[in-house]
């Protein structure tokens, strides 16, 4: 089979068998018949097939020994399936076998304890995000194999990283063939295996049925911001981005410590960018109207009033004595407030990125013929944290 590389469109988009690189990501356990199985089913019972141009398996040190036997040297099934079904050219060796590690870097025999599982999902999410950033790529994911956990981050890493091209399923094999050593997928012609059950009669391969069953899921890759997808973050970095992405906009600002929580992440300002964000925070929990911009050479009195408060919570007992202090003494300026609203959305804005930022800025409207100038979250999304209170 063969695809031509055309150029996704948004608004023609490519079907998953158009693509010309198209990768199998499989998880498995000690039975590594999911990896042909799997293949089988897209091959045969799609139409139009999704044969893969690559797989990849991911699965323990066992898991990973089990695999090369039966599918690549010894047994040979993975050729053999390429052979009977005239497939054509599948990349996956031994490099295409992902083995899971734990926290020391040693490679696990088996998931068991909740380091296991933590350093297992992290390995998932990595191996799904890095096949999920190539353009040009379709990804089909298995979750039918390896420990429920497994399959589970599985599902989970690409309804974060997921895009329009990239599909979720599960195989179901019937019984008596489900997870039996010796059946690897059915055969095109007549194939005896011996029965796990004494006494039963042979079984043939050939009359084994398969059923490719697809998982619809949730794509919140679109929601999640630029640095999670392109860096390194682990499962539950990233599962927090996704939820702060997805729930509501969140603010905390702890003044003393000169941070805020933005979005569940933590951010550092200057005592003069906290301090105005403060001031609009206060202002919204409260029901004030929105203020408009000092006008030139009138300096407000309330506003630098107001805002010094805040400010001297900041940055303790500093007194009249400090820069900001002094130039807010006969009120504050329309330069302050135009200058200082500008370094704080700068500042957001590279903390958060352009595509999360926008409920956290001090926005501009319209109010009849004025421009007015606050925040726009519900007064219960906005907490203040005080000495000794963590975010």
């Amino acid at each position: 089979m063969t695809s031509s590389k055309v150029p996704a469109r948004k608004d023609n988009p490519l079907q998953p068998h158009q693509f010309a690189k198209r990768v199998l990501l499989t998880i498995c356990g000690l039975t590594p018949q999911i990896v042909t199985e799997t293949i089988f089913a897209l091959a045969t019972q799609q139409t139009p097939a999704f044969v893969p141009t690559e797989v990849k398996l991911v699965t323990t040190l066992d898991g990973a020994k089990r695999a090369i036997d039966t599918l690549l040297h010894n047994d040979r099934w993975f050729f053999r399936l390429c052979e009977e079904y005239s497939l054509p050219k599948i990349e996956f060796s031994e490099e295409s076998i992902v083995i899971l590690k734990n926290s020391q870097g040693v490679e696990l025999r088996d998931i068991r304890t909740v380091d296991d599982n933590e350093v297992a999902a992290n390995q998932i999410v990595e191996q799904v995000r890095n096949l999920t950033n190539d353009p040009e790529s379709a990804l089909h994911v298995s979750m039918a194999g390896g420990r429920k956990t497994m399959g589970y981050f599985t599902g989970y890493a690409l309804s974060l990283f997921g895009r329009p091209q990239d599909r979720l399923s599960h195989i179901l094999v019937t019984p008596p063939f489900e997870s039996h050593p010796e059946f690897f997928y059915p055969a095109p012609h007549s194939r005896i295996i011996t029965s796990s059950v004494p006494a039963s009669n042979p079984l043939d391969t050939h009359e084994a049925e398969i059923t490719l069953a697809s998982i619809h899921y949730v794509r919140l890759r679109d929601k999640l911001p630029r640095p999670v997808l392109d860096s390194g973050s682990n499962f539950l970095e990233t599962v927090s981005a996704a939820q702060s992405a997805i729930g509501p906009p969140e603010l905390i600002i702890h003044l003393r410590g000169k941070i805020i929580s933005a979005g569940n992440k933590v951010i550092k300002l200057p005592p003069a960018q906290i301090a105005f964000l403060a001031w609009f925070a206060e202002r919204c929990q409260k029901s004030h109207e929105w203020v408009t911009c000092p006008i030139e050479d009138f300096p407000e009195q309330d506003y630098a009033k107001q805002y010094l408060k805040l400010y001297g919570d900041v940055i303790g007992p500093m007194g009249s004595s400090d820069r900001t202090s002094i130039r807010l003494k006969e009120g504050m300026t329309r330069d302050f407030f135009s200058q200082t609203k500008s370094k704080l959305s700068r500042k957001l804005a590279n903390e958060l990125g352009r595509t999360h930022v926008d409920p956290y800025l001090v926005k501009r409207d319209a109010k009849g013929k004025q421009i007015v100038y606050g925040l726009d979250l519900k007064p219960e999304h906005i907490q203040f944290k005080t000495l000794g209170q963590e975010l």
